[in-house]
C-alpha cells in the first residue's frame, strides 16, 4: 500500500483527486440525511425455570389434562356449566367452558360471554379500588376508618378498626346475614351497600388484627369508604377505574344488569331453576359477576404488577403490598394478604381466593413467581369441595416439588395433642344475636385416637403429625394444623386452607347437650300442664267440687295458655333457626315475636294464679301453679340470655 499511493498521486493530478473523493463521499452523505427507522424488539417475556419433572404448560396438555377432571367434578358435583381460565406470561393459554350456561335450552357456556357470580371473590377487585384511592393519597390502610366515616365504628379494648384490619379479615365483627339479599330491584339501594347507614353495626368481638373471621360487612364497609372517598358509586367507580381501563365487558357488580343476559343458570341440585333471583346488597363484599375471560385479564393485572396491554391499573409497589402484606395470624399458617389469602403450594407464593353464592362456586389460584395462574367457576349443584383439589393438582402437575426429607414427628407430640382437645367455637360467629344458639349447635370438639393422634371432625378425616411445636401436617395431603398456645392453653387453631379467613377458638359456657337437656326439661313440664287442662276439665265435669270460682277460673286459664304460647314459641324457633338468612323470614319472624311477648306477658297471669291457689286451691292447683311459675321464669331467662325476643331481630 505505501508503495501504491504515490503512484496514484503522480497518475491523477490534484482535480481528478478531488472529484473522485466527492463521489465516494455522496452515498454517505445520502445515507445521513435519510429518516432512521427503528424495529422495536419484541418485548421480553418473564424468565421462568420449569421445575424438574413437571409437565408443559401449554394450552395442548391443559386440554387433555383438564377434560378428564372437570366432567368428573361437574358429574360428582352436580353442576350443570362450568369454565376454566389458565393465564401464563400476560397471555390467555387455555379458556374452555363446559356443560350449559342454560339447561334448559343447552345454551354451551362461552369462556367470554357467559357469566358467574362470584362471591367472596368480589373483595379481590374492592381492595383494588382501594389501593387506587391510597396512591392518590385520598385513603391510608392504617388509619382509623372513623376518619372516613359518616358514622363511629367504636373501638374495642382501644383498638380501632383500620382498612388494612378489613381487607385482612381482622376487623374482629361477629357474624350478620340479615338483609344480605333481596329478590326485589327496588330494594337494592334502600340499605346502601349493606352498611345500613351506620343504624346496624354488627358488635366487635375481637380486637382488631387479631382473629381471622370473615365479614362480609366488613369488605362492604371498604367498599363504602372507597364511595364516599372518590365521590362515585362503588359500582359506577369499580367500572370507570377498573373494569374500562382492562377492557371487561362481562363484568358488573350492579345487581340486575343489562349483562346479566348471560347470566349463567342455576339450575340446583336437582336440575330444577332456582324460582327466584338473589341479589346481592353488600356487593363490594359479594356482588361481582364476571365472565371467564374477564376473570383472566384480572388475573394479569396483578400477576405483571398492575399492568395490562396499555392499561396500568396499579403502581407496582402498590401490587407488591396487596400481594405481599399478610397478615398471619397462626405461626406457621398461611395469612390473609389485602384482599387476596398468601398461601404456599409446593415451595411457591399462592395467592387464592374462592366464592360460593347461591349454587355458584368459584376458585382463583395465582402463582407469581411463575406468572400464572387458574380461574374455575362453576353453576348448579354443589362442587364446593371440590375445587380445591383440582387447583392443587394444577399446582402439583406443572410446578411439583422439590424432592424433600419427611419431617421427623416431635417427642412433645403427645403431651401438645392432650392441650388441643375440647370444643371449639368457629372465629365467624355470632355473640349478640339470635345467631349465637344456633352456632351453639355447630361447635366441634377435638379429642385423641387411642395411638393418642388428633381426631379433628371439623377439619375432615386426618392423620396430624406434630412436626414443628404447635404445628402438625397430614402426610397424605400435605395440609397443616397449627395452634396458638399461651401457658398450656389453646387460644386459637386453624388449618393452613382455611386460616386466612377462618379460626377456631376453644368454646366457652354452657354445652350443646346442656341447651338441649334445660330446654326439654322446660318444655316437658310446659306440655304436661298443657296436657292436664283438659283433663283437669273433664274431672271437673264428673266432681263438680273441683270447679273454681269464676274468678280463680280466669286466671287459672290464662296461665295454662301461656304454657301453650310458650310450646308455640319454642317450636316456632325450632323451625325456624335452621333459616335464619333465607329470604322472606320478616312476617314469620314478627308472628314468632308476637307469641314470644304473649307468653313473657302471661307470666303475670300465672304469677296471679300460683297466688290464689297457694291462698284457697286444691293441692294440685298448688304443685302445678308452682312449677309452671318456675318453668316461664326459666323460659325468660332462656329467652334473655339467646336474644330470642325482639321485634326486629338483626342477625
Amino acid at each position: 500500500m505505501p508503495l501504491a499511493a504515490p503512484a496514484v498521486k503522480s497518475r491523477f493530478p490534484w482535480r481528478e483527486r478531488m472529484a473522485a473523493l466527492a463521489l465516494m463521499l455522496l452515498p454517505m452523505t445520502v445515507w445521513a440525511q435519510s429518516p432512521i427507522q427503528i424495529t422495536p424488539l419484541p418485548e421480553a417475556k418473564h424468565a421462568s425455570v420449569t421445575p424438574l419433572g413437571a409437565a408443559d404448560l401449554s394450552a395442548t396438555d391443559l386440554q387433555s389434562w383438564l377434560d378428564a377432571p372437570m366432567n368428573g367434578l361437574m358429574q360428582q358435583g352436580s353442576a350443570t356449566g362450568s369454565v376454566v381460565v389458565v393465564v401464563k406470561d400476560g397471555e390467555i393459554l387455555f379458556a374452555q367452558g363446559y356443560g350449559y350456561a342454560d339447561a334448559e335450552t343447552r345454551k354451551p357456556v362461552d369462556p367470554a360471554t357467559t357469566l358467574f357470580r362470584v362471591g367472596a371473590m368480589s373483595g379481590m377487585v374492592t381492595a383494588t379500588a382501594v389501593m387506587q384511592l391510597v396512591e392518590h393519597h385520598k385513603l391510608d390502610l392504617d388509619a382509623d376508618v372513623n376518619r372516613y366515616l359518616d358514622f363511629t365504628i367504636p373501638p374495642r379494648d382501644g383498638k380501632p378498626v383500620t382498612l388494612r384490619d378489613l381487607l385482612t379479615n381482622t376487623a374482629g365483627f361477629e357474624d350478620v346475614i340479615k338483609g344480605q339479599y333481596v329478590t326485589d330491584p327496588k330494594l337494592i339501594d334502600r340499605d346502601e351497600l349493606g352498611i345500613h347507614h351506620g343504624t346496624r353495626i354488627p358488635a366487635r368481638i375481637y380486637p382488631a388484627g387479631e382473629v381471622p373471621a370473615f365479614s362480609a360487612y366488613g369488605m362492604a364497609l371498604a367498599g363504602y369508604i372507597v364511595q364516599r372517598a372518590s365521590g362515585q358509586r362503588f359500582d359506577e367507580y369499580a367500572e370507570r377505574h377498573i373494569f374500562e381501563p382492562l377492557g371487561l365487558q362481562h363484568t358488573t357488580f350492579r345487581q340486575m344488569s343489562p349483562l346479566w343476559k348471560g347470566l349463567a343458570t342455576n339450575a340446583g341440585t336437582g336440575g330444577v331453576p332456582e324460582p327466584v333471583t338473589k341479589l346481592v346488597i353488600p356487593t363490594p363484599a359479594l356482588g361481582l359477576t364476571i365472565s371467564g375471560a374477564d376473570m383472566a385479564r384480572l388475573m394479569m393485572a396483578q400477576l405483571q404488577y398492575g399492568r395490562v396491554g396499555h392499561a396500568q391499573l396499579l403502581e407496582q409497589a402498590s401490587v407488591k403490598e396487596m400481594q405481599n402484606a399478610s397478615r398471619a395470624t397462626i405461626p406457621g399458617l398461611p395469612g390473609m394478604a389485602l384482599g387476596l389469602a398468601r398461601m404456599e403450594r409446593n415451595g411457591l407464593t399462592t395467592l387464592r381466593q374462592h366464592g360460593h353464592f347461591n349454587g355458584f362456586h368459584s376458585l382463583l389460584a395465582l402463582f407469581p413467581e411463575q406468572h400464572a395462574g387458574i380461574f374455575i367457576a362453576t353453576v348448579g349443584g354443589d362442587t364446593g369441595l371440590l375445587l380445591r383439589p383440582l387447583a392443587e393438582g394444577f399446582a402439583d402437575r406443572y410446578f411439583p416439588p422439590l424432592p424433600q426429607l419427611k419431617q421427623p414427628s416431635l417427642a412433645t407430640a403427645t403431651v401438645h395433642a392432650a392441650q388441643l382437645a375440647g370444643r371449639y367455637t368457629s372465629s365467624i360467629t355470632s355473640q349478640s344475636n339470635v345467631l349465637a344458639l344456633r352456632n351453639v349447635f355447630h361447635q366441634s370438639t377435638i379429642s385423641l385416637g387411642t395411638d393418642g393422634s388428633l381426631i379433628t371432625p371439623m377439619f375432615a378425616a386426618a392423620h396430624w403429625r406434630e412436626v414443628k411445636p404447635y404445628l402438625w401436617v397430614d402426610d397424605a395431603t400435605g395440609r397443616h394444623l397449627g395452634a396458638v398456645v399461651h401457658d398450656g392453653k389453646v387460644r386459637m387453631l386453624s388449618i393452613d386452607t382455611l386460616s386466612p379467613t377462618q379460626a377456631y377458638l376453644p368454646a366457652t359456657g354452657v354445652t350443646p347437650a346442656t341447651i338441649v337437656r334445660v330446654a326439654s326439661l322446660l318444655l316437658a313440664f310446659f306440655a304436661l300442664i298443657a296436657l292436664s287442662w283438659p283433663a283437669v276439665a273433664w274431672l271437673a265435669r264428673r266432681q263438680p267440687s273441683l270447679n273454681l270460682p269464676e274468678r280463680d277460673e280466669r286466671w287459672y286459664r290464662l296461665s295454662r295458655i301461656t304454657a301453650v304460647l310458650y310450646l308455640l314459641f319454642a317450636g316456632g324457633w325450632y323451625l325456624m333457626l335452621p333459616r335464619l338468612g333465607a329470604l322472606h323470614l320478616e312476617m314469620r319472624l314478627f308472628l314468632l315475636f308476637v307469641i314470644g311477648l304473649l307468653a313473657v306477658l302471661g307470666t303475670v297471669a300465672v304469677a296471679v294464679e300460683n297466688w290464689r291457689a297457694w291462698r284457697s286451691g286444691h293441692w294440685w292447683r298448688r304443685i302445678s301453679g308452682g312449677i309452671l311459675l318456675m318453668c316461664c321464669l326459666g323460659a325468660i331467662a332462656f329467652i334473655a340470655s339467646w336474644h330470642l325476643l325482639s321485634i326486629n331481630p338483626a342477625y
